[in-house]
C-alpha cells in the first residue's frame, strides 16, 4: 500500500503526535509499505526531506497561522496536495489530530480525487464552551466522508463519537505504543542512599496538564526533606511553580530543567523513583507509559483515558484534587521506601539466597523495575499497533469511492448547508486542474526505496505480492471514478 500521513505537528516539532506518526511510519515501512509525510514548512525547512528508512516528508511552503497550524482555506492548497497525491500514486490518506487543518485538507482532496482516507484522533474536547462547539462541528463536517476513524482508548472513541456523530461501527481503538527497547530502567541512574526519593514530572506546563495541582501538592511536601521534585518541561505556568519553589525555601529540592527535547526524556525518567501526573484531560497519556517502561510507580489523575492505560500494579489512580494527589504520592513514597528497606536488608545479610523476594515481601515490595518494563513491553508494542492499523487500511480499501453527491449527502447531515458549496467548488477546482495539469503529465515516483534494510526490502516484496490483487481492484475503481 502507498499510504500518506497528514498533519501539521511533525519533526522539527515534539509531542505525542509527532512521535506516533514517525514511529508508526517506520513500522509501515519495514513491512513493506511506500510511506509519505505531508507537514507545512518549518523554518528553513521546506521541500522534501529525507529521514530514516527513507522515509520522504513533504515540507510544503505553507505559512502558519496559529500554534504551528496552516490557515484553513480549503481551496488554496488543492494544487500542491494534488499534485503531491498523484505523483506519489498514494491509496490511503491518514490523517492526524482534530487540530490540524492541513489533515483535515489533505483528506478533503483525497476524498474528491477517489482515495480513501482515515483519521486518528489523539486528544478530548469537551463540550459546553464555545471553542470546543465550534471545534467539533468543523470535526463533524470533515469526517462526514471520511472512511474509517481510529481513537488511542474507549474513552476517546466515545467522545469522538458523540461529538463527531460518526457512527461507532466506523471508529477503531488502536492505542499508542512505546519503545521499550529504548526506554529502559537504569536504577544505578537512581540517588544509592537509602532515603532520598526522586518525583519526576515530564509535561507541558500549562493548566490543562493540572500545573495548579502541582503547585497545591509541594508545599504539602516540603515536611519530607527525602523527597526531591525533577520537573521537565516548559509553559505559562512555569512561573507559578517557581514562585511556590521559592516561597517555601524548597530550591534545592525542585529542579527545574525546562523545555526537553525527546531523545532526552528517558535519562530524566530513570533519575526518579516514581512519575507524577497531574492531567486534567487526557485521551491517551504516553509520558505515564514512558515512565512505567523506565520502571517508575506511577500516581496519576483518574480522567480521561487514563485509568484504561496501565494495569493496577504499575499505577496509582488519584481524584484530580490536591488532596486526593497528595494521598497517592504519599502512598506511592511509602512503597518504595519499604522496597529500599528490604533490599538494604538483604544485603547487609551477606547471604546470595538472601537476594531474592519472599513471597510476603513480594506482596508490598511492589515489581521492580525490569518487571515493569516487561509488562509495558506486552502491552504496548508498535508491531501491534502497526498490524491493527494495516486492518483498518485494508477495510477502508474494500470501500467504494464516494462519488460527489454522496459526499454532498453526508456534508448537509451536519446541518451546515454553506459547506456543500465548498466541496462543489473544490471539486470543480480538481476538474479545472485535471484539464490545465493533466494527470498524464505529472512525473510519477519510482516505488522503490533504496534506503530499506536488505531484509524490509524482501519483507516488500512478499508484502506487495499479498496486497496485489487488492491495490489493482482499488486502482481500477479509482480509474473508473476519475
Amino acid at each position: 500500500m502507498k499510504i500518506c500521513m497528514a498533519s501539521d505537528f511533525f519533526y522539527p516539532n515534539m509531542g505525542g503526535v509527532e512521535e506516533h506518526i514517525f514511529n508508526l511510519s517506520q513500522c509501515l515501512l519495514a513491512r513493506g509499505h511506500n510511506v509519505i509525510v505531508i507537514t507545512h514548512s518549518y523554518g528553513d525547512r521546506k521541500g522534501i526531506r529525507y529521514m530514516t528508512n527513507g522515509l520522504k516528508v513533504y515540507y510544503v511552503p505553507i505559512k502558519v497561522f496559529y500554534n504551528q497550524v496552516v490557515l484553513p482555506t480549503m481551496i488554496c492548497n488543492i494544487p500542491l496536495l494534488r499534485y503531491i497525491l498523484l505523483r506519489e500514486q498514494i491509496d490511503i490518506v491518514h490523517g492526524h489530530s482534530a487540530f490540524s487543518t492541513l489533515a483535515h485538507e489533505t483528506m478533503n482532496v483525497a476524498q474528491l480525487l477517489g482515495l480513501r482516507s482515515v483519521f486518528t484522533d489523539h486528544s478530548l474536547f469537551g463540550f459546553a464552551d464555545l471553542s470546543a462547539v465550534v471545534t467539533n462541528k468543523f470535526l463533524e463536517i470533515s469526517l462526514a466522508n471520511c472512511n474509517h476513524c481510529v481513537c488511542v482508548s474507549h474513552t476517546g472513541k466515545e467522545n469522538t463519537v458523540l461529538r463527531a456523530k460518526v457512527h461507532q461501527d466506523k471508529v477503531s481503538v488502536i492505542p499508542n505504543a512505546v519503545d521499550t527497547a529504548y526506554f529502559t530502567p537504569n536504577p544505578c541512574r537512581r540517588p544509592n542512599d537509602d532515603e532520598t526519593i526522586n518525583i519526576v514530572v515530564v509535561s507541558r506546563l500549562v493548566y490543562r496538564k493540572g500545573v495548579d495541582l502541582l503547585a497545591g501538592i509541594l508545599p504539602k511536601l516540603k515536611h519530607l526533606p527525602h523527597v526531591h521534585f525533577i520537573i521537565g518541561g516548559d509553559g505559562p505556568k512555569r512561573a507559578l511553580l517557581e514562585e511556590i519553589r521559592e516561597r517555601n525555601n524548597m530550591q534545592d529540592r525542585v529542579v527545574m530543567l525546562g523545555a526537553l527535547e525527546h531523545a532526552k526524556v528517558r535519562d530524566v525518567l530513570v533519575q526518579g523513583h516514581i512519575f507524577l501526573n497531574t492531567s486534567l484531560t487526557e485521551a491517551y497519556c504516553m509520558a505515564i507509559v514512558e515512565a512505567a517502561a523506565c520502571g517508575l510507580q506511577v500516581v496519576s489523575t483518574k480522567v480521561g483515558g487514563i485509568p484504561e492505560v496501565l494495569p493496577a500494579s504499575l499505577i496509582i489512580l488519584t481524584e484530580p484534587t490536591v488532596d486526593s494527589v497528595y494521598r497517592g504520592l504519599r502512598e506511592a513514597i511509602r512503597r518504595e521506601m519499604e522496597k529500599k528497606q528490604i533490599t538494604s536488608a538483604r544485603y547487609a545479610n551477606g547471604s546470595i539466597d538472601a537476594l531474592a523476594p519472599t513471597p510476603s515481601e513480594t506482596s508490598y515490595a511492589g515489581l521492580c523495575a525490569f518487571e515493569r518494563n516487561q509488562i509495558v513491553a506486552n502491552l504496548y508494542n508498535w508491531n501491534n499497533v502497526t498490524e491493527r492499523t494495516e486492518k483498518v487500511y485494508r477495510t477502508a480499501l474494500r470501500e467504494a469511492p464516494a462519488t460527489l453527491e454522496s459526499m454532498m449527502k453526508n456534508v448537509l447531515k451536519s446541518g451546515v448547508w454553506p459547506f456543500v458549496l465548498v466541496i462543489a467548488l473544490c471539486h470543480l477546482i480538481l476538474r479545472f486542474l485535471d484539464w490545465f495539469v493533466p494527470r498524464k503529465h505529472i512525473d510519477l515516483c519510482h516505488s522503490e526505496n533504496p534506503f530499506l534494510s536488505p531484509d524490509c526490502k524482501r519483507h516488500q516484496r512478499r508484502s506487495s505480492d499479498d496486497n496485489a490483487a487488492l491495490i489493482t481492484a482499488v486502482r481500477r475503481k479509482r480509474e473508473k471514478f476519475s
